[in-house]
């Protein structure tokens, strides 16, 4: 099993989840998927890839992500849904 960073407002299942959400788009490796990672310039997501991926977390989590969010990496990605989820997807 992979270790998993966790940022503040993350929990496992999170975390998780936003990982697989943004692995399966690019078939990316999950451990490749640091909080770190830039998703454009490490990762090579382009921006069709990343609005993408916004459009699958905001499905999923029901919420909206407002475009004047800079989500340049999975630890963005995380802070901003780890903040903002419904009680209905907290742990």
């Amino acid at each position: 099993m992979s270790s998993i960073v966790l940022l503040p407002g993350a929990s496992v299942d999170l975390s998780r989840q936003v990982r697989h959400l943004s692995s399966s788009r690019k078939h990316v490796g999950v451990r490749q998927l640091r909080p770190t990672a830039s998703l454009m310039h490490e990762l090579n997501f382009d921006l069709v890839d990343v609005v993408d991926i916004t459009l699958e977390v905001e499905r999923f989590f029901h919420l909206t992500i407002p475009d004047q969010i800079p989500l340049n990496t999975v630890g963005d990605l995380l802070r901003y849904v780890g903040a903002h989820r419904p009680a209905a997807y907290q742990d």
